[in-house]
């Protein structure tokens, strides 16, 4: 018998899934993603590139997770001795992010609270630098820690890691079974409301009309795959660790389509709402849509809160919902990523699951009392953009080269998943595996060292949005060179004998 913990529903996992790939990026990154490449023209690439990569990647995770049953450095592990290093470093990417990912949330969190009376008041711009996160030191100085922000942060850690002490079934199944439906209902109300205000046509004409033009332009393709990548939790550990946990019987590729189209679903509604939003507030100020679109904190913190103050009614209710749909998306992915190292720790160090998380858990809550501080959005927006440039995609990049090119393992891991799944697998898997997807990833990769390499020469505009050198390398490339290093510390240590010695994971292989 199988003493490993399970979701107790298929519904429970697909929902931790979705939940996980839902979140933050999906409502302020993907409709400003889609309107800069082609607006409605640029969900061909989009589609193309879910068809392609995401979901062919999705699987694959899910296989390996499913047919080796752990963390992702037990399953890589299980999948080949010399791998574990790379479960390691997703789980050290995954640790990074959760962080500063909280802290924003924890932004959200005092935001649904400012919409009852509107407190952003009319200069919303200033009132989230200044007044509220009192950004007033030069990058690389902390300042002290701002109430307004370290308050509902140690709440978002409490709720967070309250749920992950109750572990799979009671905790992370149960949670996202509440989250998820509250989510989509809250969205929902959103974009009822925002389709019917003046202007709401504008904005989704600006956001649906197809520009064709823009589809021979190969960046745009990069874009399409780079969305798909980042907004699926693909490569964070996070699709592996939570496949491990469902039963034998269970239909993988099913999953996995279901997971991505619930995710892309999401997304378009996100745009539908933004947009119309968006609308409104370029009529309102007698502006076009394209002077009003914005995206990132831009766009949550600042031209949300903008459009709430315009509302010919109830703006307040509006503000709550959209920030607490904020709090919601944020909290569903910021447990899944948590999850990831509270496993990994578990396994190889043999911890109850209560300490993993009173240990893994406790000390990222430490850590993120860091982006709590005056300075602490400047080394938010550099740890993000450096773990995510240069952590996520090159990891999920040398996962598929590892996998599919060196250890030739996709024959093994589709006779698995074909096995117990109702879609079987064939030519189309393989080809996006060994061919689009590392083909694409590697186009990534190597644009984004150019730009940023040409940067450090760039003499008139310096480094990453003009930083310091120092700053940047101290929370940019050294925190990406980090989650490397650690990953191969870890292997270091042994796993218990009675981890090696357990061949569990080969009944369901």
């Amino acid at each position: 018998m199988e003493n490993r913990s399970q979701f107790g529903t298929r519904a429970g996992f697909i929902m931790a899934a979705v939940g996980s790939a839902i979140g933050l990026g999906n409502i302020w990154r993907f409709p400003a993603v889609a309107y800069e490449n082609g607006g409605g023209a640029f969900f061909i690439p989009y589609l193309f590139a879910l068809l392609t990569a995401g979901i062919p990647l999705l699987i694959l995770e899910f296989t390996i997770g499913h047919k080796y049953r752990g963390s992702a450095p037990l399953s890589y592990f299980r999948l080949n001795r010399k791998l574990e290093w790379l479960g390691w470093w997703q789980v050290a990417i995954a640790f990074v992010i959760s962080t500063y990912y909280s802290v924003i949330i924890a932004w959200a969190m005092s935001y649904s609270v400012f919409s009852f009376n509107l407190g952003w008041g009319d200069d919303t711009e200033g009132f989230l630098f200044g007044e509220y996160l009192k950004l007033d030191v030069s990058a690389g100085q902390t300042g002290s820690i701002v109430p307004g922000v370290f308050i509902p942060l140690v709440i978002v850690w409490v709720v967070a890691l309250g749920i992950l002490f109750r572990g799979v079934k009671k905790g992370i199944e149960v949670a996202n079974k509440i989250f998820i439906p509250a989510l989509v209902i809250l969205f929902l109300i959103i974009v009822i409301r925002a389709v019917t205000l003046p202007g709401a046509v504008e904005g989704l004409n600006a956001f649906f009309k197809p520009d064709f033009t823009k589809i021979a332009d190969p960046s745009v393709w990069v874009a399409a795959y780079g969305q798909i990548f980042f907004s699926l939790s693909i490569a964070f550990a996070i699709m592996i660790t939570y496949s491990s946990y469902l039963p034998k019987k269970s239909d993988i590729t099913n999953n996995a389509f279901i997971t991505g189209f619930g995710n892309s679903s999401f997304e378009l509604l996100a745009g539908i709402g933004v947009f119309a939003a968006l609308g409104f507030m370029a009529q309102s100020q007698g502006v076009t849509v394209q002077e009003v679109v914005s995206g990132g904190v831009g766009l949550a913190f600042v031209v949300f809160p903008q459009i709430i103050n315009s509302f010919p009614a109830l703006n307040g209710l509006f503000g709550f919902l959209f920030f607490a749909s904020l709090v919601l998306a944020g909290l569903t992915s910021l447990i899944s990523i948590t999850e990831t190292y509270v496993a990994a720790v578990s396994e190889k160090f043999g911890l109850s699951r209560k300490k993993a998380v009173l240990f893994g858990g406790g000390l990222s809550a430490l850590v993120s009392i860091l982006f709590a501080t005056q300075g602490g959005l400047l080394f938010l927006d550099v740890a993000d953009y450096f773990i995510n440039q240069f952590g996520v995609a090159f990891v999920g990049l040398i996962e598929v080269i590892a996998v599919v090119w060196f250890l030739r393992k996709l024959n093994p891991l589709q006779a698995h998943a074909n096995e117990i799944s109702d879609i079987r697998l064939g030519a189309w898997w393989k080809v996006c595996l060994g061919i689009i997807t590392p083909v694409v990833l590697g186009v990534m990769m190597f644009g984004l060292f150019k730009v940023n390499l040409l940067r450090q020469f760039d003499t008139e505009n310096g480094n990453y949005e003009g930083y310091p050198d120092m700053f940047i390398n101290l929370s940019g490339w050294a925190v990406a060179a980090f989650a490397l290093v650690l990953g191969f510390l870890f292997t270091v240590k042994r796993w218990s004998s009675k981890t090696e010695a357990d061949t569990t994971y080969k009944e369901v292989s």
